[in-house]
């Protein structure tokens, strides 16, 4: 059991952080613009960043139920700003803890992770950029058997069966064929799930394209005959 004084310390450092999102959480209230936003909670997040690592390793257990929202707050502006990798230890204790959302969030916490994130590498994609496929695949996993509405699962492995299409063409033009090929089979079972879960995910198209690039892909046996 921590000394008193340790737990007043913990307790004083979480009144203060959450102090500092509610006065930051006004200020952007009164930002209208999505850009303007973001580009708000990119200058805010270093100051909860000492904060947040304590948290997570534990070194500040006392004081968390009263700064209960912050945590999940700053994982939310993390994925808002594109810092997917520095979001996902964040990822990981709200959902490990199972942690419940701050009510200004519509959204469960598994809900919320897993379609921004599907939306954010479904608006990369159709700009021609890559999304890191490990992060999509390590949501999937933290979100494997979490009750969601399978519209939102759906966007996820179409996601996920998009960036592996992607990923397969570059090895195929690198002349990585069986890599290519084993991209693309993973990649049309992903669409597939995606497509079985809600019929206008949007992903008919891309499977009938991966069909034919897997059946082109795939070395024919000989069926020349040999005459006697």
């Amino acid at each position: 059991m921590a000394p008193p004084s340790v737990d007043r310390a913990a307790s004083t450092a979480a009144a203060q952080i959450a102090m500092r999102l509610a006065h930051d959480l006004r200020r952007l209230k009164q930002i209208k613009a999505i850009s303007l936003k973001i580009a708000a909670k990119r200058e805010m997040l270093p100051e909860y960043t000492a904060w947040v690592e304590g948290l997570l390793s534990g070194a500040a257990q006392a004081g968390a139920g009263a700064s209960g929202d912050v945590l999940p707050t700053i994982m939310v502006w993390m994925i808002d700003v594109g810092d997917f990798t520095g979001a996902m230890p964040l990822i990981e204790h709200v959902l490990h803890h199972n942690l419940p959302m701050p009510q200004r969030y519509e959204r469960d916490a598994a809900t919320l992770i897993a379609e921004e994130i599907a939306d954010a590498a479904i608006k990369a994609q159709a700009a021609g950029e890559p999304f890191d496929l490990a992060i999509l695949e390590q949501i999937e996993a933290l979100v494997d058997g979490i009750d969601m509405h399978d519209q939102v699962r759906a966007k996820l492995l179409k996601a996920i069966g998009f960036e592996l299409d992607r990923t397969a063409r570059f090895a195929a033009e690198a002349g990585a064929d069986a890599e290519a090929l084993s991209l693309l089979c993973r990649s049309l079972i992903a669409l597939k799930q995606a497509q079985g879960l809600h019929d206008r995910v949007g992903v008919k198209s891309t499977i009938r394209s991966i069909e034919k690039a897997i059946q082109a892909a795939t070395p024919q046996p000989d069926s020349a005959g040999t005459s006697g």
